[in-house]
């Protein structure tokens, strides 16, 4: 059977020591008592692991059940025990983390909310489907809707008594919305009557909750062709009354859900629309804006599930590994009483184990991360900062979607392996991991959508300036490190895979000027290069942090000058997790501070096993990107099949 245990001092390590939230403290609004951070840490991991990870392999055998009303309408069952979980993690006040407070929200940073979010996809990722949008459509509403429509709505959403949904999809138009059909219809009354069909709506109907807010994309008549004549839509399963409270049904129905290849318990459905009522949000025709403030918010989401598969995928391979014996170490027996040595003595195994571990801790800083500068974007006094960090989340979300659930997939992929046949039998949970993962790479623009918005626009946005929201700091921070003995072998691999990148970031811009074919066929590789770069120069920083609290050389004033968030300013490897219970044998003491040194070893030895065994593949990459598109033009005759 499979465990998790939610990995609570890898999240301190991220926001107290890398991040460093606290010195926001009283300077950024939300941030005004971060004492809280631990007991949320804490519950976090308990609702998540007690609550949610045991209805999982449960929810993805027993699937959902789809019926009908009286009046004939679709509607869907969800597996036992998920309503019970939903309503608990409603009366916990989970939903409402980081809600403006004038709607019944708390107020608290997105930072904060971050480890909530990844422990649900660990514990549960069909869980977290259901709860997940209602924050994009509060998002949508909260910056584009009426006075009327953020008092009818968002008290709802905020509280979790109702939950949202994203509706775009359409059977002929997936990544081109500018296909889609869906009409909507002016009334006498202000409404608008919606006809048409939206396909893979997650969570479109389910029965946790009483009703479900729809943001629906259509055409008003006469609307331009195209994504110009797009406009956006608030409708509900059951219409309400003036006084916002549920009133009669609305003409939203469930035609059907689809059967997937995982994620069995989170409802993926059709939903039809006819003459369902209405009311337009924002401007006629510029639905586009506002569906990408809930796209992008989605997408970082996505990400945050790709990681959340990629850690209890990580935790069942290492736990089995540790357990499995098989074969004896080549340099000799390490376990001469037992009959074998576990696995983790083979180096094709250690290197399966360090890939995972050091992807799902480094990713988890730059989701943390990422979500610090979501912050200062909406709340930082200064606006300059504002201005800069929102430019910093613009560069990272493609780079968070599509790495994330790139490498969730292939993480769940290395655990099957490293359970070997076991990792194929659905009773050790990590096939489920797999299936579950693979989704990821799609929905909410495929991660070849991702790459073609980092090469097509934010590559040359404001000539170059999102870059240089990232390349500044990094530079900073070699620069700062490259004379120090103790950091060379972490400085040098991260200043050789940064300049590949600075190099392809160059070929990329001259390129494409010329042949927009050349950046969109480097793409992929591009961003991969940039997200292993970006992990590299976490885990370098990563180290330094470990290092001058292991006392291995003098803590440094010129350290926070290169903290991220400041975007606007020029041994063997322990493969234990630190969500995994380990013991405290290794602390020390000095200077009056405990210090776990076994965490900060392991830290350092990950970090060197990825600046060195992962980052390389930079070279590759840069040869891939400037090989150019000609090798993949071929005669149509060619793409046929044999």
């Amino acid at each position: 059977m499979p465990s998790y245990n939610a990995p609570i001092r890898d999240y301190q390590f991220a926001l107290n020591e890398f991040l460093e939230i606290q010195q926001y403290q009283g300077v950024v609004p939300g941030y005004d008592d971060l004492s809280i951070v631990d007991p949320i840490l804490e519950e976090s991991a308990r609702f998540s692991q007690e609550v949610l990870f045991p209805l999982n392999q449960t929810g993805d055998e027993q699937g959902l059940k789809y019926g009908t009303d009286a009046d004939g309408r679709g509607t869907v069952t969800l597996p036992d025990g998920f309503v019970d979980a939903y309503q608990a993690y409603v009366e916990a006040g989970w939903p409402s983390f980081a809600c403006d407070p004038e709607y019944g929200g708390q107020g608290l940073p997105h930072v904060v909310n971050t480890p909530l979010i990844e422990m649900i996809c660990s514990a549960n990722l069909s869980f977290g489907l259901l709860p997940g949008l209602t924050h994009g459509a509060y998002t949508a509403l909260h910056l584009f809707g009426t006075d009327e429509q953020k008092q009818h709505y968002l008290p709802k959403l905020t509280s979790g008594e109702w939950t949202g949904v994203m509706c775009l999809t359409e059977p002929q138009a997936g990544t081109d919305l500018g296909l889609l059909r869906t009409t909507a219809t002016p009334k006498d009354d202000g409404s608008y009557a919606i006809n048409g069909t939206k396909i893979f709506i997650s969570c479109g109907e389910q029965d946790a909750t009483p009703n479900i807010i729809h943001l629906i994309l259509a055409r008003l008549p006469g609307a331009p062709e195209g994504v110009k004549g797009i406009s956006l839509f608030v409708g509900a399963k059951y219409n309400l009354d003036a006084n916002g409270e549920m009133a009669e049904r609305n003409n939203i129905s469930c035609g059907s859900f689809e059967h997937k290849m995982g994620i069995h318990a989170s409802p993926t459905c059709v939903m039809n629309y006819d003459d369902a009522k209405a009311y337009l949000v924002g401007e006629p025709h510029k639905g586009l804006r506002a569906m990408f403030a809930m796209m992008n918010e989605a997408r970082l989401l996505v990400g945050m599930q790709g990681l959340g598969v990629a850690e209890v995928a990580y935790q069942n391979a290492l736990e089995y590994a540790k357990e499995r014996l098989q074969g004896r170490a080549l340099k000799g027996a390490a376990l001469p009483n037992k009959p074998a040595d576990p696995i983790t003595v083979h180096p094709d195994v250690r290197r399966m184990l360090l890939t995972m571990k050091s992807f799902t801790e480094g990713a988890r800083i730059l989701a943390c991360w990422t979500a610090l500068h979501v912050d200062f974007s909406h709340n930082h006094p200064d606006e300059e900062q504002r201005a800069g960090s929102d430019e910093f989340v613009q560069l990272m979300t493609p780079i968070v979607k599509a790495h994330l659930t790139e490498e969730g997939t292939r993480t769940a992929n290395t655990a099957v392996q490293v359970l070997g046949g076991y990792g194929y039998i659905k009773e050790y949970g990590v096939e489920q991991y797999l299936r579950d993962a693979r989704i990821a790479e799609i929905y909410e623009g495929t991660n070849g959508v991702q790459a073609l918005d980092l090469v097509g626009r934010k590559l040359g946005m404001n000539t170059g300036r999102l870059l240089r929201r990232f390349f500044h700091p990094v530079e900073a921070f070699i620069t700062e490190n490259r004379d120090v003995p103790e950091m060379a072998e972490f400085t040098k691999p991260l200043y050789q895979a940064f300049r590949s990148l600075q190099q392809s970031s160059m070929w990329i811009a001259q390129k494409g000027l010329s042949n927009k074919d050349e950046a969109a066929g480097a793409s992929a590789d591009y961003l991969r290069l940039f997200s292993l770069v970006t992990l590299g120069y976490i885990w370098a920083r990563s180290a330094k942090i470990s290092l001058e609290k292991l006392g291995k050389f003098p803590p440094t004033e010129s350290l926070r000058s290169s903290t991220p968030p400041q975007v606007g300013s020029n041994s063997s490897a322990s493969l234990n997790s630190p969500s995994m219970g380990e013991s405290d044998s290794g602390t020390e003491s000095g200077g009056g501070e405990e210090i776990d040194s076994d965490f900060y070893e392991a830290k350092l030895a990950t970090a060197r096993f990825y600046l060195n065994k992962i980052l390389p593949e930079h070279y590759s990459l840069i040869a891939k990107i400037v090989a150019g598109v000609k090798h993949l033009d071929m005669p149509e005759v060619a793409l046929k099949s044999a």
